[in-house]
């Protein structure tokens, strides 16, 4: 789904990318000029400086780049995971492994996305591939 430049969209790209997850839709951006994948969503591409940012919905397929477990006490909410992903698309986005143990998550993983959460609290987590949604 193409819409239009980020940078004169109400809110800005940052805004963009967290109203569509609040509408259910996983979007990146990919630079026009170089053709790079580009997240956290951004008015100028961090690769060549080009201004010409469209956004796409990826795959949601990558793997997992580096990943840490924070503890926590259960009545805090437990333990849970914190990794960086390498998306399908070339770009890299930090985030969580869901569905299973933060001690399982590896690194070379691969890992499928899902969206949490409703509205504004909707975020992008990731569950090991092959886990049915």
């Amino acid at each position: 789904m193409e819409i239009q430049n980020s940078a004169q969209a109400v809110g800005g790209p940052e805004q963009v990318y967290i109203n569509g997850l609040a509408g259910g839709r996983f979007q990146m951006q990919r630079c026009a000029d170089c053709s790079q994948a580009v997240f956290y969503p951004r008015c100028v591409c961090p690769h060549c400086g080009g201004a010409a940012l469209e956004w796409f919905t990826p795959t949601g397929e990558g793997v997992v780049y580096a990943t840490t477990t924070v503890y926590r006490d259960a009545e805090q909410g437990g333990d849970y995971n914190v990794c960086l992903v390498d998306l399908q698309e070339g770009a890299r986005m930090m985030s969580r492994v869901a569905e299973i143990s933060p001690r399982h998550v590896r690194i070379g993983m691969r890992v499928s996305a899902r969206i949490v959460g409703e509205g504004e609290a909707a975020q992008v987590v990731f569950v090991p591939s092959g886990v049915a949604a």
